[in-house]
């Protein structure tokens, strides 16, 4: 009996030391008891992930990190009015010599400007009509614009209109002879010849007498003003090797009076 009594009273003490059970919820909550821990893990998981895409939002909103592309404006097109307007290209190739435009009545003039300054001519357009529409035609369209005196022999003559500045060059025609009675003194303006005949577009000055052109060569205009610049000229000759640059035409403009 008291080797039974002891055993009892060692059961009953041994009970109270054991851990007392945990009370098992039912439903929703019993589930949510069983599986304490994975819970628990997927809670530091999604912890991690909040901070971490947290952190990546304000990484994206930073402007030191991403660059922002601007948004792009219409802006008016502005228009210079001071700009210089594109000059269409000169022409200095023609099929056929102008048709006559001088106006009856009006005074024709030319004004040669070089770098020196001006030459001032006055058109003979009642002794040389032909001629004398021929360079106003030519002058007005710029033809002259930019070539040179490419032959210059002080006391006899200042040659210039050709496109080649070689004294072969011309627009493409020949022009009609003209004939009058005014004589090749000093400062006279008219047209160069060839074998081919009356050249379109060089012209030459005289700067000297010259009598001995008389038979062979038509007066279509007067120097009036600027005879000091003419035979200043740079003296060349494009028949001869090593020439200096001559003296550009800068434009001719044709005054009506």
């Amino acid at each position: 009996m008291g080797r039974s009594n002891r055993r009892r009273r060692r059961r009953q003490q041994g009970e109270l030391h054991e851990p007392i059970g945990q009370v098992e919820f039912p439903g929703v909550m019993g589930w949510m008891q069983r599986n304490g821990k994975v819970l628990f893990l997927l809670g530091i998981v999604f912890m991690i992930l909040s901070v971490g895409a947290g952190a990546f939002a304000s990484g994206l909103s930073s402007p030191t990190e991403v660059a922002q592309t601007p948004t792009p404006t219409a802006s008016p097109t502005v228009t210079d009015p001071d700009a210089t307007p594109t000059e269409p290209p000169i022409e200095r190739r023609y099929s056929a010599a102008p048709e006559m435009a001088l106006e009856e009545g009006v005074d024709y003039r030319a004004v040669i400007r070089l770098e020196s300054g001006e030459v001032t001519i006055d058109l003979l357009e009642d002794e040389a009509p032909g001629f004398v529409n021929n360079f106003v035609f030519l002058a007005q369209n710029h033809f002259y614009d930019g070539l040179t005196f490419h032959r210059v022999i002080p006391g006899f003559v200042a040659q210039a209109g050709d496109p080649l500045g070689s004294g072969t060059g011309g627009p493409g025609y020949n022009l009609q002879d003209e004939a009058n009675a005014l004589t090749f003194e000093r400062g006279v303006l008219s047209m160069a010849r060839s074998s081919q005949g009356v050249s379109g577009s060089q012209f030459f000055i005289t700067l000297g007498p010259a009598p001995h052109l008389n038979a062979d060569f038509t007066v279509f205009g007067r120097v009036e003003d600027g005879m000091d610049l003419l035979e200043a000229l740079t003296p060349r000759n494009p028949d001869r090797p090593a020439q200096p640059t001559g003296d550009t035409i800068l434009s001719i403009e044709i005054l009506e009076e």
